[in-house]
């Protein structure tokens, strides 16, 4: 599907961009369009990869104009530009206002604009039943893009979306700055050991984009399942295999923002979720505002059914974490006595 093709990645410096580029970088695609307003990165990542089908667009998705220019020509937009970091967005939420909402609704009008045949929105664990600011803004990001989907011609765009958990290993995320914290010789700072959080490598996370892409109609939501681990699982899973069994940790308690556990679908998405083996889809909810005679919507299936979180998943022990850690290059580097950029 992607032959001969022009992707748009938007956020495309990230862990997630530079996964997308390992994939198809070497294919047949005719051009990745990298979209960023990090021109720092953008210069690391032209020369790092220098490969002629990389274009490098410098803008933000705040801006409309910068994205409609980014996106002429371009058949499908992976749209992964965002504000992630929780505390940040609890001290900053007008930021996550801005770039997670509007800046969405920017980039799905350029794309409807410039007719781009498909666009995969990425979306988060904390958008279901949101706490916090950054969930709160992912949440809406979610609804935007289910309405402008209902108002594009689906034989020109089709606009859906994904939602995962925690994505191991990306940039900013718990798993580098614990092997950092032991490197050095500190304690591991742990929010609550207890917490449980999804699992799934940057690669799963590409999948499930691709998943999406290649199933999904106006308005779809796709979910991957799976594992979850606690946070004291995950330090002792990474503290054994630095042979650093008895390495010291700290609890410094819940930061702003945070949950004890993440859902990926709410009761009520369940009670209306296909489950296609590997993943759930949840589709939109086609009606209009016109609404006719009341038809039961199987109220006592969704009284009945649990929503989908970190706490009933499957739990990893701590050698099933390490088998999981273990699919991450730079975490077989450590076991080797190597050490390895965790974006390398």
């Amino acid at each position: 599907m992607f032959s001969d093709n022009k992707l748009l990645l938007t956020g495309g410096t990230g862990s997630f961009g530079n996964a997308v580029l390992k994939r198809f970088l070497d294919t047949d695609i005719e051009e990745i369009r990298i979209f960023s307003r990090d021109e720092k990165k953008q210069d690391d990542m032209r020369k790092r990869y220098a490969n002629p089908k990389l274009k490098f667009y410098i803008g933000d998705v705040r801006d409309y104009q910068s994205i409609l220019n980014a996106t002429r020509g371009v058949d499908f937009i992976f749209h992964a530009a965002a504000l992630k970091q929780v505390p940040s967005c609890e001290f900053h939420p007008m930021e996550a206002v801005k770039t997670n909402i509007l800046g969405t609704e920017n980039v799905l009008e350029a794309a409807i604009q410039n007719e781009v045949k498909r666009v995969v929105c990425l979306s988060t664990d904390k958008a279901v039943y949101p706490i916090n600011a950054m969930g709160i803004s992912k949440a809406m990001m979610e609804k935007v893009m289910v309405a402008k989907s209902r108002n594009v011609d689906p034989e020109k765009t089709v606009i859906c979306g994904t939602r995962y958990g925690n994505v191991m290993a990306s940039r900013g995320s718990v798993i580098p700055l614990f092997v950092d914290q032991i490197r050095a010789d500190q304690a591991l700072t742990i929010t609550d050991p207890n917490m449980t959080r999804f699992m799934m490598t940057l690669a799963d996370a590409v999948d499930l984009v691709l998943y999406a892409f290649e199933h999904g109609s106006n308005g779809d939501l796709f979910v991957q399942k799976a594992p979850a681990a606690t946070i004291e699982t995950l330090a002792r899973a990474l503290t054994d295999m630095m042979g650093k069994r008895d390495h010291p940790i700290n609890v410094i308690g819940t930061r702003h923002g945070e949950k004890l556990f993440e859902a990926l679908l709410s009761r009520e998405e369940m009670a209306c979720a296909q489950d296609l083996g590997g993943y759930y889809q949840v589709p939109p909810d086609l009606r209009d505002l016109n609404y006719g005679k009341f038809v039961e919507q199987g109220e006592e299936k969704i009284s009945h059914t649990e929503d989908y979180n970190s706490h009933n998943t499957e739990r990893l022990d701590v050698a099933g974490m390490q088998t999981l850690l273990r699919k991450l290059d730079f975490i077989g580097a450590l076991e080797r006595g190597e050490y390895l950029n965790t974006e390398d």
